[in-house]
């Protein structure tokens, strides 16, 4: 292995070429990531050295991030987040100046998971970590057109006091995020005492997967344009056998008040308490026998840096947050004006293994994700 050829080499190289514009790294780490490589290949390590981000300043000391680096992977450094004076709302600012969209420069890639999102998008990293508390894994993922994944809440230790917010991985597929759901969540180690018992290997799956389709989960207001790209992605799916729509209404409560209040240490509050336990009743009849649930990740498509003014981005993501299912983002297509649009997947508590299967499943029955435009300048400008 050479300086030249390995992949953290080639990481540093595209972050060296690409990050002045785009801002997703707010730290690099270049001697430490090429020593981790080199002594990862020394000690076959399963994952050799693979280049990872991980989520802001802190992010270096999250679980996941020992565990990748104790099967070998190789930070390369910490990605972006929105910055002082923003709204929670899905901005993209960061430390260094707005975080931008690799497909778009004048939207943001979406938050808290800014700079994770765009480092995957763009190759600077092979995956990225993340976390997700409303959205913020899956959002990013969805408006930068790679995949994202919340995991199931409580399966992984969090920082967040509120219960709301469980760990995430950001990679350009679902094929690329299973080394991070096969070393952060199996294996032994001194943290794995903190966890539950890791997930059972999924039963082989057969094809066409169950699945309710909802385009606004009963309450939220759906752009046209972005609900009929969606609506486009699911009828492929069908015609190709992968998913199998059962007759089944996802009709669920609005979670904005229920989320707001136990976001404000207030989960006992009486609309909280009546939100969840509707919502979770009705998302586990939804979800019976292993069924999917389908939706838009979002009910907007990338805004400006300015932000969202009264729309809400996370309307159709936050309701698992409070439910804690796992649920995933994938690419589903675009809009007419070059704006990514996510296709999320909802599973039943505790199946993260099987959703990230069925994800697979899913992604190998649309189309491949393209890549974006800056990267693709990135890629001529090093031939």
């Amino acid at each position: 292995m050479t300086r030249m050829t390995s992949a953290v080499a080639r990481a540093l190289e595209r972050i060296g070429r690409l990050d002045p514009a785009l801002h997703a790294f707010i730290e690099v780490w270049p001697d430490e990531a090429l020593a981790r490589e080199r002594e990862a290949v020394a000690r076959r390590l399963p994952l050799g050295g693979l280049p990872f981000a991980v989520k802001g300043p802190s992010g270096i000391r999250s679980f996941a991030a020992r565990r990748l680096i104790a099967a070998g992977g190789s930070p390369v450094g910490a990605t972006s987040v929105p910055g002082p004076g923003t709204h929670w709302q899905t901005w993209g600012l960061g430390a260094r100046g707005r975080t931008v969209n690799p497909w778009r420069a004048d939207r943001t890639p979406g938050g808290s998971s800014a700079g994770s999102a765009v480092a995957v998008a763009t190759g600077m990293a092979e995956l990225a970590t993340g976390s997700d508390g409303a959205g913020s894994a899956r959002i990013p993922a969805a408006w930068c057109g790679v995949f994202g994944l919340k995991t199931t809440n409580g399966l992984l230790p969090s920082p967040d006091r509120s219960g709301l917010a469980s760990a995430g991985v950001l990679a350009r597929s679902a094929a690329a995020a299973e080394p991070y759901l096969r070393h952060v969540l199996g294996g032994g180690g001194p943290d794995a005492a903190a966890l539950p018992p890791p997930p059972s290997p999924p039963a082989p799956l057969s094809l066409p997967l169950p699945a309710v389709f909802s385009e606004d989960l009963g309450f939220a207001e759906v752009d046209p344009e972005v609900a009929a790209v969606v609506r486009a992605a699911v009828d492929r799916l069908v015609a190709a056998g992968t998913v199998r729509l059962l007759g089944r209404d996802a009709a669920l409560l609005d979670p904005v008040r229920a989320w707001t209040a136990v976001r404000g240490g207030s989960p006992d509050a009486p609309e909280a308490v009546r939100v969840r336990r509707t919502n979770d009743e009705r998302l586990d009849a939804l979800l019976a026998g292993g069924a999917l649930l389908l939706t838009p990740v979002t009910p907007n498509r990338p805004h400006g840096h300015e932000g969202p003014g009264d729309l809400y981005s996370t309307a159709l993501t936050w309701a698992f947050n409070l439910s804690g299912h796992p649920a995933a983002s994938l690419p589903a297509g675009f809009t007419g004006d070059g704006c990514p649009v996510g296709l999320q997947l909802a599973a039943a508590r505790g199946a993260d293994v099987r959703l990230l299967a069925a994800a697979r499943a899913v992604e190998d029955a649309l189309p491949a994700a393209p890549v974006p435009p800056a990267a693709g300048r990135a890629a001529a400008a090093g031939r």
